[in-house]
């Protein structure tokens, strides 16, 4: 049985620019790789946008979803619809279920998901109730538990508190996280916007450097059970 990994992102392109480089090397070394996507991640936007004209990006925005994971090598992505930007505005407890649904049908080893520390509410959120959903108990899966950085979200918070302990070298896949990302053409922005493709490179060599690689990406290790 192949060993396998689940990201639990909050928004689309959240699990590309968090570790679709490392995501897509552990699945070249054998691992199966799932997404977990919980909001909808677009009518935070714009207030004025119609129901028809929301409904229409939302599902072309989820077009993408698929084909970016299935440029990393994911085997199944699963989306749900919680509110853009507005997590807090949900019951804790339903976004807690949620992640324990999937998981729990998975039963990964390991799971990528955000930083506690970063700048965005929803982030914030979903890293709490992965914390909750994956609690060290005797028949728990989840051994290892990593959070990644989103790219214009996490390096805006004050005072920057990312502290990336662990690095992966993902030189040879740092092609496949670009072009997963710019199958996001909803989400990819023009340099110098750091969730361009030029700044996701820039981001990678810095912290390829820290580490002693070419690219790389950064992590805080959260929990790791032997």
């Amino acid at each position: 049985m192949k060993r396998k990994v689940l990201i639990v992102a909050a928004h689309p392109d959240d699990e590309v620019l968090g570790c679709g480089g490392t995501v897509s090397r552990l699945i070249r070394e054998g691992y199966e790789a799932y997404t977990l996507i919980l909001g909808e991640g677009i009518t935070s936007r714009d207030k004025n946008r119609n129901r028809e004209n929301r409904k229409k990006e939302i599902n072309k925005l989820k077009k993408q979803i698929y084909k970016a994971n299935k440029i990393l090598g994911v085997k199944e992505v699963f989306t749900f619809d919680f509110p853009d930007n507005r997590f807090d505005s949900v019951d804790f407890i339903d976004i807690v279920k949620t992640i324990e649904e999937v998981k729990n049908n998975l039963n990964p080893e390991i799971i990528f998901t955000h930083s506690k520390s970063d700048l965005n509410i929803d982030h914030q959120i979903t890293y709490k109730a992965v914390i909750t959903a994956t609690r060290p108990m005797k028949e728990e899966s989840v051994k290892q538990i990593y959070s990644f950085e989103v790219l214009s979200s996490t390096e805006w918070n004050y005072p920057l508190s990312f502290s990336p302990n662990v690095y992966f070298d993902i030189e040879k896949t740092l092609e496949l996280k670009l072009k997963a990302m710019s199958a996001y053409e909803m989400e990819l922005r023009e340099y110098p916007h750091p969730r361009s493709l030029e700044g996701i490179k820039i981001k990678a060599g810095q912290r390829g450097i820290e580490a002693g690689f070419y690219y790389a990406e950064a992590f805080e290790l959260i929990r790791i059970i032997y």
